[in-house]
């Protein structure tokens, strides 16, 4: 249902009822979804996920060369499993995105290179997205279109970083502009060196999360990344978790030379507290002070339930509007890649080349890669 041609290269515009099927492959999750283009946010019609995370367990970490084999095996299943829950045919479908970075470089191949084969078959445009705009665009999936601007909180295993959105289309000047940044690990690497630190396995996240709940988060008064005056002047917006993780190892090691006990779960909600506390205090900050009402948190991290609770609260006491994904939609999937296709698409732009490359490094500025 798109209103121009589909050749590469042509001004691709997709009709309200079009349906844009999306691929999500840039670490160790092969995700597929559908989306409906509407005249307001995209509407989720399905999605199937797979992982890879138990291969990667044993390493403590995703193995690139691991995660592109379990690519490679998943994906057409995946593609199956999602036109399933969808509930459609291939012949419903109007256009395919395709995360095109950031990521890991052969993953993104894997995924461009069957999104590529489909659109040739099938005869539709390709576009090629970025990443974490699509985990922003999670979001509207769930709970509509963003107002515009809003200030998005992105956090995950690679990335924590402060956004100021206005178009998730990439159709006006500084659509997606990056306020703050990690300057060191981010949240989600954090969790998962921490859980290594304390033999909890990979992912860390979770199970992190899961043994918070019981623990003390005041039993140890671990540091909070540049919020000192000094380094809080300079880095305003950005994150360092790197000093909390090596403040973690320290008090770990004290306790095992003194041959006491590791309070894993008090250890555990300690961390976590230090990391929800500036993550929620720098993002409500920026929206105060950018005079921005609504928040977003989106990415991986983002079904934390200490973060999503303190979020809720702090968001609540400033008078600011917060939404968060449902934790299905947290994490790398599909669906959030044909939602950035579909506002891509809705406002008309250039279908990607079939040359298309992999961007491991795609700036967050550029939502679609033409």
């Amino acid at each position: 249902m798109s209103e121009t041609a589909n050749a590469p290269g042509d001004i691709i515009r997709l009709a309200p009822g079009s349906v844009v099927m999306g691929i999500e492959s840039s670490c160790d999750e092969t995700g597929v979804g559908f989306v409906r283009v509407t005249d307001g946010a995209p509407e989720l019609l399905g999605h199937a996920l797979a992982s890879s995370a138990d291969e990667h367990a044993r390493f403590g970490g995703v193995v690139p060369e691991i995660a592109s084999r379990a690519h490679l095996q998943a994906l057409v299943p995946t593609v199956h499993r999602a036109f399933d829950a969808a509930g459609i045919e291939q012949g419903e479908v109007d256009a395919i995105a395709v995360t095109a970075g950031p990521g890991l470089a052969g993953s993104l191949l894997v995924g461009l290179a069957a999104a590529k084969a489909y659109a040739a078959a099938w005869e539709v445009p390709l576009f090629g997205v970025n990443h974490l705009a699509g985990h922003v665009a999670a979001d509207t999936l769930e709970h509509g279109p963003l107002p515009k601007p809003a200030l998005a909180l992105l956090v995950s295993g690679g990335h924590t970083q402060l956004l100021r959105v206005t178009s998730l289309a990439g159709d006006v000047p500084d659509a997606i502009t990056e306020l703050g940044t990690t300057i060191d690990d981010a949240a989600g690497e954090a969790y998962d060196k921490v859980a290594r630190l304390l033999g909890l396995g990979y992912p860390g996240g979770p199970v992190i999360d899961t043994l918070a709940a019981t623990g003390d988060p005041r039993a140890v008064d671990f540091p909070r990344g540049l919020t000192a005056a000094k380094d809080d002047a300079a880095h305003r917006s950005d994150f360092s978790f790197s000093g909390l993780k090596t403040a973690v190892a320290r008090h770990v090691e004290a306790l095992r030379r003194d041959g006491r006990a590791v309070p894993v779960e008090d250890i555990c909600a300690s961390f976590q507290e230090a990391v929800a506390d500036v993550l929620t205090a720098k993002t409500v900050r920026a929206a105060t002070d950018l005079g921005i009402g609504t928040v977003v948190v989106a990415g991986g991290v983002a079904a934390n339930g200490r973060l999503r609770a303190l979020a809720g609260e702090r968001c609540a006491a400033a008078g600011l509007e917060l939404r968060i994904p449902r934790i299905g939609l947290c994490t790398d999937n599909g669906a959030m890649i044909a939602a950035v296709g579909a506002h891509v698409a809705a406002v008309g732009a250039v279908a990607s080349a079939p040359h298309l490359g992999a961007d491991p490094g795609l700036p967050v500025e550029v939502v679609h890669a033409a």
